[in-house]
């Protein structure tokens, strides 16, 4: 089940996104001491992530981690970590405890059960999980063709994209489905429209139908035509 929520432009979304992450990790710290925050990379997390850094929270009791990432140095422009040091880490507080998915392994598939671990020291269930969504409906680098079967003995898994120069780390389909509240962030027109076709009909091959199917609760959408 979806909660659409749609905005005129990429500016009124971001206030919108940021105001009800707030609201969502202050309602988890009044009930838990710690909560878990999620976040993706891509380029629509440019836009929302400053507007979520200038919230007033007790960041030192929220830990943040990354839904995906590729397999590159965390210094380079295409890694996830990357981005979010620099659009959200580098404006809240330095005691924000921050954990990321690339490791020294050469290969993710070498790293799964180092990152299994370090990610099974997070508070779980996670609190919220932030997502893009892709035209061909990955979210996270969860890609359609793979087996959804396969993807929750970890807490992550080791992806080989079917169009993509790096291999990458997701959390698993499993890890996902079991947060307490999933947003989904869409943009553009074509990403809308995938989601008008699966409010008529699940298409059982996308992950983004996967994790609907799998959810404890509804998912947020936040969504837009602006890009």
């Amino acid at each position: 089940m979806m909660q659409r929520h749609v905005y005129p432009d990429i500016e009124s979304l971001s206030r919108g996104f940021a105001d009800f992450v707030a609201t969502t990790l202050k309602n988890t710290l009044a009930r838990k001491p710690h909560a878990t925050l999620v976040v993706p990379g891509g380029n629509t997390p440019r836009h929302y992530l400053p507007a979520l850094a200038k919230c007033q929270l007790p960041w030192d009791r929220i830990t943040v981690t990354l839904s995906d990432e590729r397999w590159v140095d965390v210094n380079d422009e295409q890694s996830n970590e990357h981005l979010i040091r620099k659009y959200l880490m580098a404006h809240l507080p330095a005691d924000t405890p921050f954990v990321g998915l690339k490791t020294q392994h050469k290969s993710p598939f070498d790293a799964v059960e180092a990152i299994h671990q370090q990610l099974d020291h997070l508070p779980l269930p996670l609190s919220l999980t932030v997502l893009g969504l892709g035209e061909d409906g990955h979210i996270a680098s969860l890609f359609p063709g793979m087996n959804p079967d396969l993807l929750s003995t970890h807490h992550c898994a080791a992806i080989a994209p079917p169009i993509a120069p790096s291999l990458r780390v997701s959390l698993s389909l499993a890890t996902l489905a079991e947060t307490e509240q999933i947003t989904l962030v869409v943009t553009g027109g074509n990403k809308r429209q995938l989601l008008d076709q699966l409010h008529d009909h699940l298409n059982l091959t996308l992950p983004i139908t996967w994790l609907l199917q799998r959810t404890r609760s509804p998912v947020r959408v936040f969504e837009t035509d602006d890009m």
